[in-house]
C-alpha cells in the first residue's frame, strides 16, 4: 500500500499544483516514505519548494519526552530553512509562521485517540488557514487503532488542546477524514484536500488498521509499537490519575496501572467481578516495574499489562476506554480512600482536574467515584454518543471497507 507522502512523491499530476507554490511541511520522527526516508529531505528532493517545516508536541525531531516539554524555534542545519515550533511559546500557528508559506503539508502519523494532540493541531492550523487564505493538504496516513469508536462525546465548555471538538476518545477516523470533519463542524472556509492512502484496509487482518508491511516509527517519545496505540484511548486516562501509566519504563502506556501500594492480583480479580465483558479482547498480565523517572521514580510498582496483540487481540471485542474505567472502578471499590485523582495543570488546564479534561467532562470520574454506579450507567452514556458520532462521519470516510 501507499500513504499520501509516498502517493505525492510518485505522482507528478498531484504535485503539480505546487510549482510555483512556498510549501511548509508538518511533520515528526514518523514522517517518512516507505523507504523510510524523511517526508522533508523526499520533498526536497522531489524539487517541491518547501520554505519552512512545522513540529507538534514533542518537536520536529521528537525529542521530548514529556507532556508540557516545550520545543524552541530554530533552523534546519541541512536545508536552512526555519522550523517552527507549534508546542512552545505557541499551540497556535501565527500570522508570522503562516507567511512562510502558501500551501502547508500536513504529514504526521496519528494514533486515533482525541487526546493525541496532533488531532488539535490540525484544527489550529485549518483555523490559521482560513484566515491567511493559505491551502491545508493532509499527507494521510492509517489510524493503527482502526475503525472501531469509543468513549463519551466531550462537551460543550470543555475544549482543550487535548479536546478539539464534540467527539468521543476514539474517533476511528484518519486525520485526512478528521480535517474534512473540521472544515464541515467548525464551517471553516478554507482550501482543503487529502492526498489519499492507496490500499489501506483498516477491516483487515492481523492489522486491522496498521498494514503490515510497514514498520512502526514511534509518533512521540512513548508511542513504542502497535499494543500502546490500540491500548492508548484508555491508558492516557493514566495521566490524570496518581498511579503509573508505565513511563520510566519500556513499555509506556501499555499497562492499566502501577503503583507501589496496590495489589494487582486483587484489581484484577475486582475487575472480573464487575464486569468481565469489558475485559475481551485482549490478554491481562500481572508485572512489575520500577520507573526510572516520572511517577513512582524508583519504586517497585505492581501492575497489570495489556496485551492486545497475537492470538489474545480480538479487534471487534477490545474495548480499552471501558477496560481503564474498570481498571479505576475496582481500584476505588477496593481502596475507597485511595487519592486516585492527580491534582495538576495537564496541557495548559490549571482549573480542572486532570482526569475531567482528558475525558472532556465529568462523568467518568463520577461513575468511578460513586460506589452505586454500575458498568451499565456508564456503558449507556458511551453508547449512545459512540452511535451519533458513527452517523455523524459515516459520509466522510474515504477507506470504506
Amino acid at each position: 500500500m501507499n500513504f499520501g507522502i509516498d502517493r505525492l512523491l510518485a505522482d507528478p499530476e498531484l504535485r503539480k499544483p505546487l510549482e510555483g507554490q512556498r510549501v511548509a511541511l508538518v511533520a515528526h520522527p514518523a514522517s517518512v516514505t516507505k523507504d523510510l526516508v524523511h517526508s522533508l529531505d523526499a520533498l526536497i528532493a522531489a524539487g517541491v519548494n518547501v520554505t519552512s517545516a512545522f513540529g507538534p508536541q514533542h518537536g520536529l525531531k521528537g525529542d521530548k519526552q514529556d507532556n508540557m516539554v516545550e520545543t524552541a524555534d530554530e533552523r534546519d542545519p541541512v536545508h536552512g530553512i526555519p522550523v517552527f515550533s507549534l508546542y512552545g511559546e505557541v499551540r497556535r500557528p501565527s500570522a508570522a509562521m503562516m507567511d512562510t508559506a502558501d500551501v502547508f503539508l500536513f504529514d504526521l502519523q496519528d494514533l486515533g485517540c482525541r487526546i493525541y494532540t496532533f488531532v488539535t493541531t490540525l484544527l489550529y492550523l485549518l483555523e490559521a488557514a482560513a484566515e491567511g487564505g493559505k491551502s491545508v493538504w493532509v499527507l494521510d496516513r492509517p489510524n493503527p487503532a482502526g475503525r472501531p469508536v469509543e468513549g463519551t462525546t466531550l462537551l460543550p465548555g470543555q475544549e482543550s488542546f487535548v479536546g478539539a471538538g464534540p467527539m468521543p476518545m476514539r474517533h476511528g477516523l484518519t486525520l485526512g477524514e478528521m480535517g474534512h470533519w473540521f472544515v464541515r463542524h467548525f464551517q471553516l472556509d478554507v482550501d482543503y484536500q487529502v492526498i489519499a492512502m492507496e490500499g489501506w484496509e483498516p477491516l483487515a487482518g492481523p492489522g486491522f488498521g496498521w498494514p503490515q508491511d510497514r514498520i512502526w516509527i514511534n509518533p512521540s517519545p512513548n508511542a513504542a509499537n502497535l499494543n500502546m496505540a490500540r491500548a492508548y484511548a484508555g491508558t492516557v486516562m493514566i495521566e490524570g490519575a496518581t498511579v503509573s501509566e508505565g513511563r520510566g519504563t519500556t513499555r509506556p502506556l501499555e499497562v492499566l496501572f502501577g503503583a507501589p501500594d496496590l495489589d494487582a492480583k486483587a484489581i484484577l480479580a475486582e475487575m472480573e467481578r464487575i464486569a468481565p465483558e469489558w475485559m475481551a479482547g485482549c490478554a491481562l498480565r500481572e508485572c512489575w516495574f520500577e520507573p526510572t523517572f516520572h511517577k513512582h521514580q524508583g519504586t517497585l510498582c505492581s501492575a497489570l499489562m495489556i496485551h492486545a496483540e497475537g492470538g489474545f487481540y480480538d479487534h471487534g471485542a477490545f474495548k480499552p476506554w471501558r477496560l481503564q474505567a474498570l481498571a479505576f472502578k475496582a481500584i476505588r471499590n477496593l481502596y475507597p480512600d485511595y487519592p486516585l485523582w492527580r491534582d495538576f495543570p495537564y496541557e495548559y488546564e490549571f482549573d480542572r482536574l486532570a482526569i475531567d479534561v482528558i475525558n472532556g467532562g465529568p462523568a467518568l470520574r463520577e461513575w468511578v467515584d460513586d460506589r452505586s454506579a454500575l458498568p451499565g450507567d456508564l456503558d449507556a452514556l458511551a453508547r449512545a454518543d459512540e452511535a451519533a458520532w458513527r452517523a455523524e462521519v459515516a459520509d466522510l470516510l474515504l477507506y470504506p471497507a
